[in-house]
């Protein structure tokens, strides 16, 4: 397992793109993010650095590994 540190909002938003997560609008600090077929949305804060906490949840909800993640970096 990779580390996760040092992750941007933006490089979060990048690698969701690659597999197919799209931006829909954005409240105060969050994008929001949906894909086709599934039913949780994805709000990732837009901060220079991302929580490890915050972003291993968002892995999660968005059905990937840590890995499959760090490989899309």
């Amino acid at each position: 397992m990779g580390r996760l540190g040092n992750i941007s909002g933006k490089e979060a938003v990048r690698a969701f793109e690659k597999v197919g997560w799209q931006a829909i609008g954005q409240v105060g600090s969050h994008l929001v993010m949906v894909k086709p077929g599934i039913r949780v949305n994805l709000s990732i804060p837009q901060h220079k650095e991302l929580s490890v906490g915050t972003l291993r949840a968002l892995i999660r909800n968005a059905g990937m590994t840590v890995d499959e993640f760090l490989s899309l970096l």
